[in-house]
């Protein structure tokens, strides 16, 4: 299957793309010193306010190119295409990555899903009382969210965060194979050729490519089991040797 044009250019760092040094509102929007738009919200407000706010983020589409910066334009005329100076600078800051991992749960969440290890990348199912059945619809049915997705898992990558990646992807390839969840056609086309192209290791990303093949020319045969997941993600650590992720807990919204 083709790599899209758009994951092509990721994956070749953006050829020709100038570095714009006068630009640098996504740094200082992640170093909490500059308000998105149009939301007019700082970082840590939009991470305290909105985690569990399901409404919100499913409505509002001006966020997600703050939230996840990338070196291509989105539909948000007020956010500011990723600057190379940029990258190298929040990479650099440790309190940006924590709030870009911090970014990363609250979608997770508002997908139905958490984060169970930093280091590992592991995901898992939202735990009680959030309601992952419902956020697994709501994902299965918006297909605008697709689009968030290779966005986030582009913006990882380009922060140093690549092995969270894997973690996501994989954990929905388990929720197809095994549990026949997020297995909807436009999801699997979204996963097949533009996120799990998301990924510069291309030993990484092969390896990927892979087990979603191996899962979609089964026909049944194969399933990819949450074992064999954990397998692969955590090596052979194992669970119990990675620092678990305490999960944030808000107030749910109805839809």
């Amino acid at each position: 299957m083709s790599i899209p044009r758009d994951v092509q250019e990721f994956l070749d760092y953006y050829p020709g793309l100038d570095d714009d040094t006068s630009r640098s509102d996504n740094l200082l929007f992640y170093q909490n010193k500059a308000r998105c738009r149009p939301d007019r919200m700082l970082i840590e407000e939009l991470h305290d306010e909105w985690l569990g706010d399901y409404e919100t983020l499913e409505y509002r589409h001006g966020f997600i190119q703050w939230l996840f910066p990338i070196r291509e334009h989105g539909m948000n005329y007020e956010s500011q295409p990723l600057q190379g100076h940029e990258i190298e600078a929040m990479k650099a800051d440790p309190e940006v990555i924590k709030r870009i991992v911090t970014s990363y749960k609250l979608m997770l969440d508002f997908y139905g899903m958490r984060l169970i290890s930093e280091d590992s990348g592991l995901v898992g199912r939202s735990s009680p009382p959030r309601d992952f059945a419902k956020r697994y619809r709501n994902l299965v049915r918006s297909s605008h969210n697709y689009l968030r997705i290779s966005r986030i898992l582009k913006c990882l990558s380009e922060m140093g965060l690549e092995h969270l990646n894997s973690g996501f992807l994989l954990h929905v390839l388990s929720e197809q194979s095994e549990n026949n969840e997020l297995n909807n056609p436009g999801l699997r086309s979204s996963m097949d050729r533009w996120w799990a192209n998301c990924i510069r290791n291309e030993v990484e990303r092969e390896k990927i490519r892979d087990l979603v093949g191996k899962v979609r020319s089964g026909q049944g045969e194969y399933v990819f089991t949450r074992d064999e997941y954990e397998k692969i993600i955590e090596g052979p650590r194992g669970e119990s040797e990675q620092q678990q992720v305490e999960e944030p807990v808000a107030p749910t919204t109805g839809e």
